[in-house]
């Protein structure tokens, strides 16, 4: 059956529109499948990478190498979304009271990986390769062991809504250890071609290139990030910010290909000019970037899981993925806890930032395949599929740590914008279930009494079963004293307003705030099925709720710091 289903996409393939319709199979069956997995409790990231998997080389192989190269650019799109939106977190207030503590932490989680990572690659490997090709194995594995992969990671902490100390601190440390990674990268690059006595430059090119590298990316970085400053201190219109903003970003991938420097890396400083020169404009503009990026990374993760491949698999390279999966493991945690604790990190970072490193991607795969064309094919084909085996087993994995570990924290949720507080809640959350009433046949001074006794701007007029008939506005009152002579004389039913408009208790708040612009009102009266009065919304009253809740997990996230 499984063949027939093969078959019949390859079938499907031959034809020339191909990639437009595994486009959309590939965003319809990741976006149900991060849906399915997200109802097991599980982060929807995981479920973009399963179906990958079912659709590409392990699976069905519907989406073959040649379509997966074709739709390469997507993958670097995607890399440079996630670097600009992690780039848009590091604020120089971040810089200043977390810089000591992410350096401390970076170093030891790096290097812990490396050390562990190459020792057990070393000794296991030294039972069935010669000695020195053993060493070189072990000494490029360590370096590449050291990367952390920001995309599966940081889409955990965007879904969950996360803020705290150890949020802000899984992001600084996944936006920096690329560098480190490239450094450690080159030495053992260096020291392995020493080893063996054969690669492809000198080692002084070989010390230089990551140098060049990191260097080439903060400078296209900077200077994209100054001219889009620039950009948007000119503009308002939320489609010129977000045109800017997008544009900017492809073109420093476009020249970070082009130069030959980290792409990732430069678009991340991009992100942090723009939120460190423009906090007030870029805001908007990360807003707008965000609203965007979700099919973009849907597809990034879904061709991901494609493109792994474990089938050629040995039992030898088996043993020696098992070790880097062993050593990496152990090694980040184990430094993690180490430099948090020697950084004086909260408690919960100390705690639970070893849960949120397992990922690896995009600049391990890039570094094992350098490996793999600057050495020869006992160690630079081993260095591939080991990497390409580990990394389908910890981008599974990866996520539901680290949400194990932000939800430990008590970081979930608090990262919560006024949209997202509107989209989950209801119209009975925020009315006033105790509002003052006034019946048809209460007379003026019994009506100003009751505004006399309370703050409210607009009061619903109701019979005696509580139905409603309209609504009393100070204003409506003001006028009925300049215009009325018999002022004693009048009842409720006489001073009433229609009401314009209702909701119902179990509306959301979106459809509230809907209603209250099409028809320009400040209020709105909450019924059931049968008009009866349940409850009152004002809307000064409902965006002061709106504000204390934002603050209120402003000050938790802080508290935990």
């Amino acid at each position: 059956m499984l063949d027939q289903i093969s078959n019949f996409f390859i079938h499907i393939s031959s034809y020339h529109l191909n990639i437009l319709f595994l486009l959309g199979l590939a965003l319809f069956g990741g976006t149900v499948g991060g849906r399915l997995f997200q109802k097991l409790r599980i982060p929807q990231v995981v479920g973009y990478i399963v179906i990958g998997i079912l659709l590409g080389q392990t699976g069905l192989k519907i989406v073959d190498e040649h379509i997966i190269s074709a739709l390469e650019p997507f993958n670097y799109f995607a890399l440079g979304l996630i670097g600009f939106m992690i780039g848009g977190e590091l604020e120089r207030e971040v810089f200043s009271k977390y810089g000591k503590q992410f350096i401390f932490i970076l170093f030891a989680e790096g290097i812990g990986a490396f050390i562990a990572v190459s020792v057990l690659t070393i000794i296991i490997g030294s039972f069935f390769l010669e000695t020195k090709i053993a060493w070189a194995l072990g000494l490029l594995l360590g370096a590449i062991a050291s990367a952390t992969a920001p995309a599966a990671t940081t889409d955990v902490l965007w879904e969950y809504k996360t803020r705290g100390p150890l949020t802000t601190t899984v992001l600084g440390i996944v936006a920096m250890d690329d560098g480190l990674a490239l450094m450690l990268f080159a030495i053992a690059s260096s020291v392995s071609g020493a080893l063996i006595g054969h690669f492809s430059g000198g080692i002084l090119t070989i010390i230089i290139r990551p140098i060049y590298e990191i260097v080439g990316s903060l400078i296209v970085g900077a200077i994209s990030g100054i001219i889009l400053c620039k950009l948007l201190k000119r503009y308002d219109e939320k489609e010129r910010l977000l045109t800017f903003s997008i544009g900017t970003v492809l073109l420093v991938l476009g020249i970070s290909i082009a130069v030959d420097v980290d792409m990732l890396l430069a678009a991340m400083v991009l992100g942090a000019m723009l939120i460190n020169y423009t906090p007030r404009k870029s805001r908007e503009a990360f807003k707008l970037v965000e609203k965007f990026t979700p099919p973009i990374y849907i597809l990034f993760f879904v061709l991901f899981g494609a493109k792994l491949n474990i089938k050629h698999l040995t039992f030898s390279m088996g043993l020696l993925a098992l070790a880097y999966l062993l050593g990496r493991t152990v090694g980040k945690m184990m430094g993690a806890n180490f430099g948090a604790r020697i950084s004086r990190a909260p408690r919960t970072v100390q705690k639970y930032l070893p849960y949120c490193l397992f990922s690896q991607a995009g600049v391990a795969i890039g570094l094992s395949l350098l490996a793999g064309q600057r050495f020869s094919a006992d160690i630079g084909n081993a260095i591939v599929i080991i990497i390409t085996t580990t990394t389908f087993v910890v981008q599974i994995i990866g996520p539901p740590f680290t949400k194990y570990a932000v939800a430990k924290a008590g970081e979930v949720g608090l990262n919560i914008t006024e949209e997202d507080l509107i989209a989950k809640t209801k119209a009975e959350d925020i009315m006033d279930k105790n509002a003052p009433l006034i019946y048809e046949d209460v007379p003026l001074a019994h009506i100003l009494k009751i505004f006399g006794e309370t703050d409210n701007l607009y009061y619903p007029v109701v019979d005696a079963d509580k139905k409603l008939l309209g609504i009393i506005t100070i204003n409506n009152l003001k006028d009925t004293f300049m215009t009325s002579e018999l002022n004693d004389l009048l009842l409720a039913s006489d001073l009433m307003e229609p009401a314009v408009a209702t909701i119902e208790q179990n509306a959301s708040m979106s459809d509230v705030k809907d209603v209250m612009n099409e028809y320009g009102l400040e209020y709105l009266p909450v019924v059931d099925e049968n008009n009866t009065v349940v409850g009152f919304i004002e809307s000064r009253a409902m965006q002061r709720q709106l504000s204390r809740k934002i603050i209120e997990l402003q000050k938790q996230a802080e508290a935990l710091g």
